[in-house]
Parts: C-alpha cells; sequence; structure tokens
C-alpha cells in the first residue's frame, strides 16, 4: 500500500505519523512544541523535525506529505493566506501569519512534496475516510471543539447534482470557507477573539466554557471544581468540568447544559443546511460525551427541519486525536493518485 505522512500543525504543538491508505499506522507519530509565535522560520524548523522523525519511524517509505494548518490556506500556491495564531512579536505588537509561503521551503527542507489544506477542513476528512464516516456517508459535518470551533464538510458524490467522484471537501469559492465555528447562534451574544457577537465559538470553545464555570464559582456556588484546582480558578480546564460532571457536580452539569444548548443550535442549522447523515463532533472538548452531546441533541431537534433532523446521526468523533494527521495524510494520498 502507499505510505504518506500527515502533519497536524497546532498552536501549542506538531504531530506527524506514517500512514498506509487504509489509515493503519506505518510508524509511531512524534511531536514537539510548533513555536507558533517565534516566527516562520522557527515554525519550519519544528514541522521538518517532526517530518523526518516520522520518516525515519516509518515500515515503508512515505511518498508525500499532508499539512493541516490552522487557517485561509491555498493549497494550489503553497501559501498560508491568514493564520491569526501564528506569527511573531515585533516592537510589542503580535503580528499574524499573512500570504506566507509554508509549501516551497518546507519541501526544501525534507526533500518531499508537500500538500496543505485547512485543519478542521482535513480533520473532517480524517472522520469521513477513517472515523464515524467509514468513507460511505453521504454528508458528513464536522466540528472540532478546542481552543476555538473549527468546521468542515465532506460531501459524496451522490450528495451533489453533476458528476463528481471520491470525497469532496467543502472549501468555498476563495478555499476559505466552511467556518462554522463562525456562525451566529445569537447576535447579541458574547464577544468572539475574530470579532462577532454571539458565534458558535463564542459560546463552545475552550475558554468560553471556562469562563461560564469561573462564573458560576465566583458568586459562591459550592462545588468539586474548588477543590480540583486549590481555589485557583485560574487552572481550570474542560478536563475538570468532565470529571466533576461524573461527580454529579451541580455547577459542571449546568455549564455542559448550556454549552450543549448552544453547540445544538449550530447542528441544527447545520443539517438543515447540508442534510448530513453524520455529524461529528470532535476535539478535546467532545470527550464530554453525554454531558454536552445530551443537551446538544435536544436543541438540534428543535432548530433542525425535522425530516433531516431523523436522517441525521449527531456523535461524537470517532477520530479526537488523530482526524487531523489522518485527514493530512488522506489529502497527500490523493494527491499520490
Amino acid at each position: 500500500m502507499k505510505c504518506v505522512i500527515g502533519v497536524d500543525l497546532g498552536g501549542t504543538n506538531v504531530r506527524a505519523g506514517s500512514f498506509y491508505e487504509d489509515g493503519s499506522e506505518a510508524g509511531q507519530s512524534f511531536s514537539n512544541p510548533s513555536n507558533a509565535e517565534r516566527g516562520v522560520a522557527a515554525v519550519l524548523k519544528s514541522i521538518a523535525k517532526a517530518v523526518r522523525n516520522a520518516k525515519r519511524a516509518s515500515k515503508a517509505k512515505p511518498e508525500s506529505i499532508g499539512l493541516a494548518i490552522p487557517g485561509h490556506i491555498n493549497n494550489e500556491t503553497g501559501c498560508v493566506l491568514w493564520a491569526p495564531n501564528f506569527g511573531e512579536m515585533r516592537n510589542g505588537v503580535f503580528y499574524s501569519w499573512r500570504n506566507v509561503d509554508i509549501r516551497g521551503p518546507l519541501s526544501q527542507l525534507v526533500k518531499m512534496p508537500v500538500h496543505m489544506g485547512n485543519d478542521a477542513n482535513l480533520a473532517a476528512l480524517g472522520e469521513y475516510k477513517f472515523g464515524s464516516g467509514k468513507n460511505s456517508a453521504r454528508c458528513l459535518v464536522m466540528l472540532t471543539l478546542g481552543t476555538g470551533v473549527g468546521g468542515g464538510v465532506v460531501l459524496a458524490p451522490e450528495a451533489l447534482q453533476g458528476k463528481a467522484r471520491g470525497a469532496l471537501v467543502l472549501l468555498g469559492g476563495n478555499k476559505g470557507g466552511a467556518e462554522l465555528g463562525h456562525t451566529i447562534v445569537n447576535y447579541q451574544g458574547p464577544e468572539c477573539n475574530a470579532g462577532e457577537y454571539g458565534s458558535l465559538e463564542s459560546y463552545c470553545g475552550r475558554d468560553a466554557i471556562i469562563r461560564r464555570a469561573q462564573h458560576r464559582l465566583g458568586r459562591g456556588r459550592t462545588s468539586l471544581l474548588n477543590a480540583m484546582v486549590n481555589g485557583d480558578t485560574s487552572l481550570l480546564t474542560p478536563l475538570h468540568l468532565y470529571q466533576a460532571a461524573e461527580q454529579g457536580d451541580e455547577v459542571a452539569i449546568e455549564v455542559f447544559e448550556e454549552v450543549g444548548t448552544m453547540l445544538g443550535i449550530g447542528i441544527g442549522n447545520f443539517i438543515s443546511i447540508f442534510a448530513p447523515d453524520i455529524v461529528a463532533i470532535g476535539g478535546q472538548v467532545a470527550k464530554a460525551g453525554e454531558w454536552i452531546m445530551g443537551p446538544a441533541r435536544k436543541s438540534a431537534r428543535n432548530v433542525a427541519v425535522p425530516s433531516l433532523f431523523e436522517d441525521a446521526t449527531i456523535c461524537v468523533a470517532e477520530q479526537i486525536a488523530e482526524a487531523g494527521m489522518m485527514g493530512a495524510a488522506a489529502l497527500a494520498l490523493e494527491a499520490t493518485k
């Protein structure tokens, strides 16, 4: 079978591993700091290190690299048009990546062809091919709940009118579409880091979830969460909330119910727009499982077109941790056909 390297570039770490075309691992995966705020050269060096390690550990010779990057990506030019979490400080001001050539310099460093895509789009592709989509879903919509909320849509040919082949990732006219996390679910809601108000991300991103818990604790609510962080609520994570909810903690359960309800409003809209048979929720926050998924299904039912809702399975993604790497690998495999 063909073998490629899938790379998932994040704001904290970069991960790389080699994969066969059936999605099975061809070798160990590797992770190291991505150096996101230290400039382009530092990030390229970090990616190259992870790739070389994955290449050495691979049982078969990789033919090419797939690279998942958070931001607006143009694979045709090999350029990152915008990546808000990558850049460098200059005179006390953080300058994000804009129109940065990545493919050319990286290909020279690792001596391999490189194919690029948005991380959420490729996570959706990975989940479609190697996760809950079973490489056969008519339409899969994926949301990744982490620092932000990413989105991706993958369509089978039968979901389109006209001739098409293979699994098709929706990119939009300028290759930067399917930003589902920036869908507005309450236009008078809280501000998102991207500048809009009341987006799905402003309710379901990691920091938004933590703020809800901190607000309740600040009002004197009794909760297991205080003991978990020794009273320092700045240390709270979604994992703490999950662990507390599992023990019946009212604050944690309330937070997940509120977040899940807003998530479900977004899901309901996406069901009405895309008519998916699979809606997969990934990212580390999705590990909260039914504490967030139960409320999400309930509110999605009240939003989506009923006949479309009946055909949609709303589930936790099977590839929570690996979808980015595997989707990047899928992109590279498609490019080598």
